[in-house]
């Protein structure tokens, strides 16, 4: 019996096929917390795609999400499940999704789900029990925060590891380490608990422009382009770098008809530019708290399409 696991709590896990790698890597991406941008979940689900990955297993959400919050409407429908109802029938009711994937030439495995509201301890439990039983022996987890970088650079990337000697191994990849202290993520929670599993845990974390509030493929394959490194994965990303573009040149347009908005962008650009060559930042440059109204201005000019 598997004692992060106990048997009356298997039924959890639902497979489809039981696939099992060498010395695997487990990508993990939650909704929520730490996806701004949709950098964490969108990033691994462009990878399923272009690697063709396969789903094989499930969490049984039932357990693990909050479904009915008390408050206002607006409030409630955070965490109520999403519905259809055609012509007077209910044709479907979306519970969280928290399903694996697997492609066995690439040594890898992939989760992308909701970050869980309850039950920390036995959801982490879960995703241990199934990289052990797998022949996965890392964990690494894709997020992002909004921060003071422009959208016309490529974003900051960080890292935080379970144990000192894998930091060395990330900064090889261009990561800094991390510096935090405030609420936490159920990414920090699993990477408390992954040694005690026998498993190594990473973070790779994106710092991205605090001014968008919608999906960001710009970020998205920069992300990608770092992971595709890390893993040693021979990507095509032809397809997601000339979305990049097309959004980055949206985005800047529209920036330009708010002049106060593009002043602080440009000052965004020549603190990282600076940054870059060494010169030490000026006490005047404006960081995220400093941007007032224009906190999330662009919010409804570009939808999640961008394809």
């Amino acid at each position: 019996m598997d004692p992060l696991l106990p048997n009356n709590q298997t039924e959890l896990l639902t497979f489809s096929d039981r696939p099992r790698l060498s010395n695997g890597t487990l990508l993990v991406a939650f909704s929520g917390w730490m996806d701004g941008g949709d950098v964490s979940t969108g990033t691994i689900q462009r990878l399923v795609d272009l690697i063709e990955a396969k789903p094989f297993a499930e969490i049984d959400p039932d357990p693990f999400y909050i479904y009915n919050f008390p408050g206002s409407m607006e409030m409630s429908a955070l965490f109520r499940p999403e519905i259809r109802v055609e012509d007077g029938l209910v044709t479907s009711v979306e519970l969280p999704s928290t399903k694996f994937f697997v492609s066995e030439p690439h040594n890898l495995m992939m989760f992308i789900g909701k970050e869980p509201n309850l039950g920390w301890k036995t959801f982490a439990n879960c995703l241990f029990h199934l990289a052990n039983e797998s022949g996965v022996t890392r964990i690494l987890f894709v997020g992002s925060f909004g921060g003071a970088v422009p959208h016309t650079r490529d974003p900051k990337l960080y890292t935080t590891c379970s144990k000192p000697e894998l930091l060395g191994e990330m900064e090889q990849f261009g990561m800094r380490r991390t510096g935090y202290e405030g609420p936490g993520s159920f990414m920090s929670y699993l990477m408390s608990r992954s040694e005690d599993a026998g498993l190594e845990m990473v973070s790779l974390i994106a710092e991205i422009p605090h001014y968008l509030t919608v999906t960001n493929p710009s970020s998205i394959e920069a992300v990608s382009r770092r992971l595709a490194k890390i893993l040693q994965l021979p990507l095509d990303l032809d397809e997601l770098r000339t979305a990049s573009t097309a959004w980055e040149l949206e985005v800047s347009t529209a920036i330009d008809e708010n002049d106060d908005l593009a002043e602080r962008v440009r000052e965004y650009e020549q603190a990282y530019d600076n940054e870059l060559v060494g010169i030490e930042p000026a006490d005047e440059v404006m960081g995220p708290d400093d941007m007032g109204d224009f906190d999330g201005l662009i919010l409804d000019d570009f939808g999640s399409d961008d394809e």
